[in-house]
């Protein structure tokens, strides 16, 4: 026989008579989707075995028709990324980003509140970073998120400086008060001796008095 396909249909033409037959292959195409776990569309069957194709009414005489070669799972088309990678490799480097490719606004294509919110958090990560290895006491801390907060600092570089211009600061202020406190410490013990010394003369009588002014 003479064999023309049409989708899932065949037409066979006999030598003798001259008949045509149409022999639908819809089943059998269903039941080898089921059985190669695919979509119809994978599906390929032999235009040259369509008779014992047709013949085929279950899972198990697929099966056997599969193994014969006669039924058979179309490859999977590839679809290459090669081009696509090449494109956003490109792309990283800064090619076709020019005016005329540009679609969205710029908030949209990058917005200010992505941004901020990156800022802040490399600030808080460096702040608990420097509080957890003790470089920073709590009240340091709180002081310098709140001015995070407050966008004082834009960048992880200033907000460095900030903190060791704060503790230099706070450092030579602690020098200033020990030194005014040792300077009191001394001036009070002073004072305490020469009033012990003054109370002394006294319990000793105006005779002292007078020795002590000769």
């Amino acid at each position: 026989p003479v064999l023309a396909s049409a989708g899932l249909f065949f037409l066979f033409v006999s030598k003798s008579g001259g008949s045509l037959t149409m022999v639908s292959l819809k089943l059998q195409k269903r039941l080898a989707a089921s059985v190669l776990k695919c979509g119809k569309r994978k599906i390929w069957l032999d235009p040259n075995e369509v008779n014992e194709i047709s013949m085929a009414n279950s899972r198990q005489n697929i099966r056997k028709l599969v193994k014969d070669g006669f039924v058979i799972r179309k490859p999977t088309k590839i679809h290459s990324r090669a081009r696509t990678r090449k494109a956003h490799e490109a792309k990283s480097k800064g090619r076709h980003t020019g005016i005329g490719k540009r679609r969205g606004t710029r908030e949209a294509r990058l917005p200010t509140k992505l941004l901020w919110m990156r800022r802040m958090r490399v600030l808080r990560r460096l702040l608990k970073k420097y509080r957890d290895a003790k470089k920073i006491d709590k009240h340091m801390y709180h002081e310098m998120y709140q001015k995070s907060k407050g966008n004082v600092f834009k960048n992880k570089r200033v907000l460095m400086e900030a903190i060791h211009k704060a503790k230099s600061e706070r450092a030579r202020e602690k020098s200033i008060a020990d030194q005014y406190e040792a300077r009191r410490t001394k001036e009070k013990a002073a004072r305490e001796r020469k009033i012990a010394r003054r109370e002394e003369r006294l319990a000793l009588g105006p005779a002292a008095l007078e020795q002590d002014k000769k």
